[in-house]
């Protein structure tokens, strides 16, 4: 268990689609421990499994306090409402552009353990969902950008001191889950 190297934009693994877990075993709780770690100790609301280099449909997430993972997620948006705001990627460190995203979703899938798990949730938490959602699938939100917009990012981008390389290794402290505190009534 450990903080590993997230890959930078560039790095194919980000491009390829991701296999779907078939076993549910110690490795794979490891996979989950050191995503969770990573994410962590980079500040994200999120990381998805490609991220770190590997090729499996898991992802973890951390918003309003709420620490969760995915694995083989199925994700669906409820309604048509839609919502654009400042999105960022720790594949894109130190950059962040306006994305349109549906604002409400549903997404299930099964822990690390192999029980079911479904998630509902709104603005950040639906949006963390989609985008690492997205990068199971090979797709950078920057994809997620209309013509313009996307050509402006990729033209800043194109610039990033990160340029050339691979990945790039958190340098915060791993910060432990939030205490969840559960009344004895």
């Amino acid at each position: 268990m450990s903080v590993t190297p997230i890959r930078i934009m560039g790095d194919p693994v980000l491009r390829t689609p991701a296999a779907p877990v078939v076993d549910f075993d110690a490795e794979l709780r490891r996979l989950v421990t050191d995503l969770t770690e990573t994410m962590h100790a980079a500040g994200g609301a999120g990381l998805a499994a490609p991220q770190i280099g590997v090729g499996l449909r898991v992802f973890t997430w951390y918003v309003d306090g709420e620490v969760g993972h995915l694995v083989n997620p199925d994700v669906v948006p409820v309604g048509e409402e839609t919502e654009e705001d400042a999105e960022g990627c720790l594949s894109i460190p130190g950059f962040r552009f306006d994305c349109r995203r549906h604002l409400y979703v549903a997404a299930s899938g099964w822990n690390m353990h192999g029980e079911p798990v479904r998630v509902e949730g709104s603005h950040k938490l639906a949006r963390a969902i989609q985008h690492e959602t997205d990068h199971l699938d090979g797709v950078l939100f920057v994809d997620r950008l209309d013509a313009q917009a996307r050509e402006a990012a990729l033209s800043v981008l194109a610039d990033a001191e990160w340029q050339g390389h691979q990945a790039w290794v958190p340098q915060g402290e791993p910060t432990p889950p939030p205490v969840v505190k559960v009344s004895p009534h």
